[in-house]
């Protein structure tokens, strides 16, 4: 039986994969590769992508590396994380949304394209002459 046959396996939590997403945004943002990120943290490539998908959790002590080595504070990584509803901390539906259009983003070639030309503008009119355009496209679809 393979490793990824095994019934017993849990499938990682919402928030592990939160996290994890939250770790290859910050990554991909400063242009670091997983092999550089694992040089850094003395673990190899395959690891990161272990963590970056969720399916390996981040020690407390490993999370405070990866936020040094990627210039962010750890709350960073849980901003926008789903919470615990058993515990009666349920999220909001615009929360949920917006933590999901993160990862969306970050999971395409383009998406991360973008991403990285538009942390590049420094000029903060010009930037928001980019959201406006993109905002004009979407409602064109829309309309269409």
């Amino acid at each position: 039986m393979a490793a990824d046959d095994n019934p017993m396996k849990k499938a990682p939590s919402p928030v592990d994969r939160h996290v994890g997403n939250r770790v290859r945004m910050r990554r991909i943002t400063v242009g670091m590769s997983q092999e550089k990120l694992g040089e850094a943290l003395g673990v190899t490539f395959q690891q990161i992508q272990k963590y970056e998908k969720g399916s390996n959790r981040i020690s407390a002590s490993r999370m405070q590396n990866i936020a040094q080595t990627l210039g962010v504070p750890v709350s960073f990584f849980f901003d926008g994380a789903p919470r615990d509803e058993s515990l009666g901390m349920a999220v909001g539906f615009a929360e949920g949304q917006q933590a999901d259009y993160a990862a969306d983003i970050f999971a395409t070639p383009e998406g991360v394209a973008l991403a990285r030309a538009f942390a590049s503008i420094q000029d903060p009119k010009v930037r928001r002459r980019v959201v406006d355009l993109v905002t004009t496209l979407v409602e064109g679809q829309k309309r269409d």
